[in-house]
């Protein structure tokens, strides 16, 4: 990690800085900072070192260490600005200063669509009803003060709200008045050794317990040992300065006064916060119950997927939603602003979550708080770190593979029948970054063959790749330009070109289109596909069926190279059947368990096209339609299928009907 900077003292006493902005400050705000003043050919460069004088200013002038400040606005922001739109949870700016008034009201994703969340036609169709949203958000005095720090800023500089929100450089300066206010409180010197602010970092945070207050800091003061560097959404280049030595004092945590939350129940790691707030398990007459199933995995099936999905609500609605057992359930929360854990289903159960029963029957679902369709409603770094540490404790736990074939998104999860395709959900969405979480699992998306390898992993530069989107707002208006995982298909080497088509969401054959919730013609990073060509800058490759063109320029590649299994369809055979689920052979069902049909989607594997492989998985299916578990049963075949990567969303096909191969040739 980089440089040698070191922390400017605070001087007691210095004038008041306050670095108006403006404009194009409002760009640079969104980003990371030196642990020392940058040089003067870099603050000559374009006005590359506004943020980092922002930072250096704000740190002399409330007497806060500078890799504290830089280290609490990465874990919240990345030290990113967004425009100056608000996250989920209504921070503002590199500091993420909140004000809940700003935050979007909304209804859980659950709620909308057509989509049925349980997935299993053996059971009526579940329909949640979305929540009343006429409440709003609630008076101040009954947020929590993790959701108005912004205005506290604002009393603590003198500066007005609006400036605190637009400003990078009074953001910066609201975040440190917050700091040494948090310091103050704990009856702590304003120290110039980041070793002795511990306490305030954790206060800082907003977390009302000692446990997700800990874990905050304890994020901070990892990324100030380690340091940071990175390119900042307004394409500022900046450093956070490595303390490796760095030992805060930890038992300041005890002065804080918050409160002790019992991880009793819970199933995480114990580098997160996690708290049980269980779903309920309930009946309601003779016939029906909610809000999940009671389970014995993985004993009873194996648990291989985890599905991210966000909330499209904010944390406090959902967590209301999940207590509700009328409505649906998902197995973990993760909330924007520090990061902090609830469980609701234990991971035996089955959370009513992804829209198809087999995947629910075997999967994990994790809902993150968040908006698909407000880029700017951003996660925060801190849930980013907290999940990735969630799901690689599960995936080390269950044996779950790190690539995308095994943690999915919600809008990769298949349609388990015709029917359903249209109404499957599209969370996380374009926007989610899923370089840098695979990045936060340990487990990067890099080049592992050469040019011969026949396959291509996705992995666009998430800053810089900007797809055009509509419908953000309203239908057919464009989307505020932003980083996205996704790179658009098109049916010839030429933007110009239709885009590909998706018969399973359009069957009269509608044309795809650039709506935000549009998957028909766009893959994801970490996803895998087989090549089905090459002309100079464009890549092909097998897709829904169709050869499909992505632009994959050398000096900007959207995609690397890759080696593995691929499945055609076996020799003779013209094309194969694809699935939305991996069910059994009708003869394989017991008596009193009604056999489910393994019906094929609309798309089919054609003689000549190969897919990526991502596992090989029995036919099987869970019997679970009674309050009771007396009749529960778990039903596997003969058959076996292999999960493929096939458009979007991953699908399955019959082994018996295909062939397996290298992708290398």
């Amino acid at each position: 990690m980089p440089g040698s900077a070191t922390e400017p003292m605070s001087t007691p006493g210095r004038g008041r800085a306050r670095t108006a902005a403006g404009a194009a400050a409002c760009a640079a705000l969104l980003l990371p900072l030196l642990g020392a003043a940058p040089p003067a050919k870099a603050a000559a460069a374009g006005g590359s070192g506004r943020l980092q004088q922002a930072f250096t200013s704000a740190s002399a002038q409330y007497h806060v260490p500078l890799s504290v400040l830089l280290g609490v606005s990465y874990l919240q922001s990345r030290w990113d600005g967004h425009g100056g739109a608000p996250s989920v949870s209504g921070g503002y700016g590199p500091m993420h200063l909140t004000d809940a008034h700003t935050a979007l009201a909304r209804a859980s994703h659950h709620s909308e669509g057509t989509e049925d969340p349980r997935g299993d036609g053996a059971r009526p169709a579940l329909r949640p009803a979305a929540p009343d949203a006429s409440a709003g958000v609630p008076a101040d005095s009954a947020l929590p003060g993790r959701l108005k720090t912004l205005p506290e800023a604002a009393g603590l500089t003198g500066l007005p709200a609006e400036r605190l929100r637009a400003d990078a450089a009074a953001n910066v300066a609201g975040g440190a008045a917050l700091l040494a206010a948090a310091q103050r409180r704990l009856g702590e010197p304003l120290s110039a050794d980041p070793a002795d602010w511990y306490g305030a970092v954790a206060r800082f945070s907003g977390a009302d317990d000692s446990a997700t207050a800990a874990a905050y800091a304890n994020d901070v003061y990892d990324v100030i040992r380690s340091g940071e560097r990175r390119t900042t959404d307004a394409g500022q280049r900046m450093v956070l300065a490595a303390r490796p030595g760095l030992a805060p004092d930890t038992a300041q945590l005890a002065r804080t006064g918050l409160r002790q939350v019992s991880r009793s129940g819970t199933e995480c790691p114990a580098s997160v916060s996690c708290e049980w707030i269980p779903a309920p398990y309930q009946q309601f007459g003779t016939d029906d119950y909610g809000n999940h199933d009671v389970g014995d995995r993985p004993r009873s099936e194996r648990i291989r997927y985890i599905v991210i999905h966000d909330t499209e609500g904010s944390w406090d609605g959902v967590i209301n939603l999940v207590q509700d057992p009328t409505y649906v359930s998902w197995n973990y929360t993760l909330r924007s602003t520090d990061g902090h854990i609830a469980q609701h289903v234990k991971a035996k159960d089955v959370a009513w979550h992804a829209g198809n029963w087999y995947m629910n029957a075997t999967s994990i679902g994790l809902e993150h708080e968040g908006f698909l369709a407000a880029p700017d409603a951003w996660y925060t770094e801190a849930m980013y770190r907290s999940s990735a540490r969630l799901v690689k404790y599960l995936a080390g736990k269950y044996d779950i593979p790190l690539d995308r074939q095994h943690i999915l998104g919600h809008d990769t999860v298949p349609g388990p029948t015709t029917g359903t395709i249209p109404g499957m959900h599209t969370d996380p969405g374009p926007y989610w970054d899923w370089r840098h979480y695979f990045e936060l699992l340990d487990h990067p998306f890099r080049a592992t063959a050469g040019r011969g390898g026949g396959l291509v992993t996705i992995r666009p530069d998430y800053a810089s790749n900007q797809p055009e989107y509509t419908g953000c707002t309203t239908a057919g208006a464009p989307c505020a330009a932003h980083g996205s995982s996704e790179v658009r298909l098109y049916s010839r080497p030429d933007t110009s070109s239709p885009l590909i088509k998706d018969i399973g969401l359009r069957p009269d054959g509608g044309d795809s289109t650039a709506d935000v919730n549009d998957v028909a013609s766009r893959v994801e990073t970490g996803q895998q596909y087989a090549v089905a060509g090459r002309q100079g800058d464009w890549t092909a490759i097998w897709y829904l069926g169709q050869k499909a063109w992505f632009l994959n320029p050398a000096e900007r590649p959207t995609a690397v190279n890759a080696a593995g299994l691929v499945v055609t369809p076996k020799t003779g055979a013209d094309s194969v059947p694809v699935y939305g689920r991996a069910y059994p052979e009708k003869e394989a069902y017991p008596a009193g368990v009604p056999v489910q049909s393994v019906s094929p989607l609309p798309y089919t594997l054609l003689a000549g096209q190969e897919y990526a492989i991502g596992d090989a998985v029995p036919g099987e299916y869970l019997y679970s339609v009674t309050f009771t578990t007396d009749s529960h049963r778990v039903v596997v075949g003969k058959d076996r299928y292999y999960e493929i990567q096939f458009g979007h969303r991953v699908a399955f096909v019959r082994a018996a009907d295909v062939r397996v191969r290298s992708s290398r040739g």
